[in-house]
């Protein structure tokens, strides 16, 4: 079954198109953070992250920084939240790769939230030493 972005993509969902090239397109989301909210989406299904070719992805973060000088040049953003949600334990709801961008401004309340851990006693040295690549 064909994501709601592969739908979008071929034409059979209409949306607000900013741009598009042969690896993604970049639509305004239809449920925004803040108005001008963007998705750069890829054109072929990767469903996370992890499973999209590098060059593929470092297309995709250029359009992103562009997206984002567009929203701070056009809408005065004064910054911007670049995210991936990758896989649906983050969040992600559609199993298709996309990057949010959304245009942020001073006093707009709509910080990402994040309930914080703390480690315990040398409990990071563990980590640190479990992650290292």
């Amino acid at each position: 079954m064909a994501t709601v972005f592969e739908m979008i993509i071929n034409g059979e969902i209409p949306s607000t198109r900013l741009y598009e090239d042969e690896s993604c397109i970049v639509i305004l989301d239809i449920n925004p953070v803040s108005k001008g909210h963007a998705l750069v989406i890829s054109r072929k299904c990767y469903p996370t992250f992890t499973d999209v070719p590098m060059e593929t992805l470092s297309h995709m973060m250029e359009v992103a920084r562009k997206i984002d000088r567009k929203q701070r040049e056009v809408l005065g953003a004064e910054g911007t939240n670049i995210m991936i949600n990758n896989s649906p334990a983050s969040g992600q709801e559609v199993p298709h790769l996309h990057i949010h961008v959304i245009p942020r401004f001073s006093g707009d309340g709509k910080t990402p939230v994040f309930n914080k851990e703390k480690y315990a006693d040398g409990e990071m040295g563990k980590y640190g030493e479990l992650l290292k690549i």
